[in-house]
């Protein structure tokens, strides 16, 4: 599974911002999605998930509310809409896929990351 992401940028607080993640290769067996971030000196942190099935969502408490995570039925693209920015939303943003593999168990994959700055 390859996962690209995109939409990351400068913003100020109060603003809204949607970032797109593209997923390709063996998107058949995926069981969750989602997405995380990553501040400097910080370990990455996950910020909302949502299943393959029934689409059950899960956030952060601290974006509850204002970010919504959703995907489309193919397991091809996933999204996080952001709204009313905060100067603490400010990091590195990954997409992240969890795949049932035989054999392997649930194998994680990873996107390489889209930057999202949020100045107050």
């Amino acid at each position: 599974v390859q996962l690209v992401e995109s939409g990351g940028g400068l913003v100020q607080a109060g603003d809204s911002l949607r970032l797109s993640c593209a997923a390709s290769g063996s998107t058949d067996n995926i069981n969750v999605m989602a997405w995380y971030r990553q501040t400097p000196g910080k370990e990455r942190e996950v910020i909302a998930t949502i299943t393959s099935g029934a689409g059950l969502t899960h956030y952060r408490d601290s974006v509850k509310g204002r970010f919504t995570i959703s995907r489309n039925d193919a397991k091809t693209a996933l999204y996080l809409e952001m709204n009313n920015l905060k100067s603490e939303d400010t990091g590195v943003y990954y997409c992240n896929a969890k795949r049932l593999e035989f054999g392997l168990g649930l194998v994680e994959y990873w996107g390489q990351g889209t930057q999202v700055t949020v100045s107050s």
